[in-house]
């Protein structure tokens, strides 16, 4: 009887923070039309010159949210990501997988989650990164990515490093 309390406690002191976690958060959209979204984006960096990052994930995945408070609270990062991209969050979710648009960019889920994909000014998928890779080696005061390594990664797709001519002359 005895463990059976210890139990029900347990999960009554768990459920409320499970909850209110799950309320809170609400980065991505499970009723967005991604490929909407995509086309909007698309659009958009089209005329300011910029590329897409899709950061493809749910509300119910901590790593997908932890990325997405470390882009936004890293003024490097956040810098890089405004100078020359157009974020979007693409939901991956029971009520919303997005099937028909993942196909279309060759099933980056395979990566797990958050997965980004980097699509130019034409909506041509550039690049899959596996975000794994972008992982802090250590995680120390709650940062779980590597600024060195996000910075890095952004900073290679962006449209300036995809342009040939700053390459001819070197």
């Amino acid at each position: 009887m005895k463990t059976i309390y210890l139990v029900i406690l347990a999960m009554t002191a768990i459920m409320p923070i499970t909850t209110y976690a799950q309320e809170k958060v609400q980065i991505y959209d499970p009723k967005a039309n991604a490929e909407i979204q995509v086309k909007e984006a698309v659009a958009k960096a089209s005329k300011e010159n910029k590329h897409v990052v899709l950061q493809i994930g749910g509300n119910w995945c901590v790593w997908c949210v932890r990325l997405n408070a470390f882009e936004h609270t890293n003024p490097k990062i956040d810098s890089i990501l405004k100078a020359n991209y157009i974020l979007v969050h693409i939901n991956y979710s029971p009520e919303n997988k997005n099937a028909v648009l993942l196909k279309k960019l060759e099933f980056p889920q395979r990566f797990g989650f958050p997965v980004l994909v980097i699509l130019d000014a034409k909506g041509r998928r550039l690049h899959t990164q596996d975000s794994g890779f972008l992982e802090a080696a250590k995680n120390t005061a709650n940062i779980y990515y590597d600024e060195q390594k996000v910075v890095s990664f952004l900073s290679k797709w962006t449209p300036a490093a995809l342009n040939p001519e700053n390459y001819l002359n070197h």
